[in-house]
């Protein structure tokens, strides 16, 4: 009963974060491509030069929250039951989003972002585990 739910979802749910990650929160072209590779870094610079706490954890929780979803890929896709399958192909596809970013100027291409989003998907996937353990008979 869950997984025919999820299967349902999954795909305007993957459009609608598309979109926010692209167009969503009144974003606006910047002047020039901006890419921020070190680890940690920029997500310190955001925390440091935010002032509201709420704008932090949104953010920052957002960017891991949002894609606990991407966990239970497995269910559609049965190749991506494995954690190492399912974490290689996610970061495949996330530098991607991040680079249309980076190339269209429509966001910054930051691997923090591909870190914590990974990180989302890693949460969801062990609670995917849990639920097929725990509660078989709901899950199918």
């Amino acid at each position: 009963m869950l997984k025919k739910f999820y299967k349902i979802i999954i795909l305007p749910y993957t459009l609608c974060l598309l979109y926010l990650m692209l167009l969503g929160f009144g974003r606006t072209q910047y002047d020039e491509n901006v890419i921020r590779i070190k680890p940690f870094l920029s997500t310190l610079m955001f925390i440091e030069n935010t002032f509201r706490l709420k704008t932090i954890i949104i953010i920052v929780l957002g960017n891991i929250i949002m894609f606990i979803p991407f966990g239970f890929l497995g269910w559609i896709f049965p190749r991506l039951n494995d954690l190492k399958s399912l974490v290689f192909t996610f970061v495949s596809i996330i530098t991607i989003v991040e680079a249309l970013q980076y190339f269209t100027r429509m966001g910054i291409f930051e691997v923090d972002d591909i870190m914590m989003n990974t990180f989302g998907v890693f949460i969801g996937w062990n609670i995917c585990k849990f639920l097929e353990k725990r509660f078989n008979r709901l899950v199918l």
